[in-house]
């Protein structure tokens, strides 16, 4: 793998962030491992009550990106996340169970489709989370990124838009010489 992507796919920051990094990885013709990342892990016991259903959703897909995992099917993966974010991110629709299998649909996965709903996926996806976070701990969210040769991951990059490709490029080119330089430890901008 060339990088690995942990993710949330109710986070839209994580949504703009991983249509940068599938731009990087077709021009550069780099591979990507996705991963999961849970929020609702993250957030155990402090979950809003009007995030519930959007978490359970977003847990039901992760269930299914560590079945994918399990079986090799990264490019399903990525098809999938794509099918989701375009109906939640990109129409500015809330995750929900609905989304979720249209997604699964959209994405040919049929097949796959019983890993929604398999409670024994769950363990697979707190390793998956509890991989990332101690990658790039504490205090961090979705999406952490990890690439060869680096210590550590990071969470990020955060984008308020996704980039024309030449930026996506100027980006990860900037990014990878920082994630393997073990005393690099953040950059950081307020939010606007």
């Amino acid at each position: 793998m060339d990088a690995t992507f942990f993710f949330d796919p109710a986070c839209p920051w994580t949504w703009r962030t991983s249509r940068w990094l599938v731009a990087v990885a077709d021009a550069r013709g780099l591979t990507v491992e996705w991963r999961s990342f849970s929020l609702a892990i993250l957030n155990e016991g402090k979950v809003a009550p009007q995030f519930a259903e959007a978490m359970a959703a977003s847990g039901r897909a992760l269930r299914l990106v560590e079945a994918l995992r399990a079986e090799g099917r990264g490019d399903d993966t990525a098809r999938f996340y794509a099918e989701l974010g375009t109906r939640t991110h990109d129409a500015s629709n809330p995750i929900s169970d609905k989304l979720v299998e249209a997604a699964v649909e959209a994405a040919g996965l049929g097949d796959a489709a019983p890993a929604l709903d398999d409670d024994r996926w769950d363990q697979a996806v707190r390793e998956s989370h509890a991989l990332a976070y101690s990658s790039a701990g504490p205090d961090i969210g979705s999406p952490v990124l990890t690439v060869p040769g680096a210590e550590r991951g990071i969470h990020g990059p955060i984008l308020t838009e996704v980039p024309g490709t030449e930026d996506a490029l100027t980006l990860w080119d900037s990014l990878l010489p920082l994630l393997r330089l073990p005393a690099f430890h953040e950059i950081k901008r307020g939010r606007r």
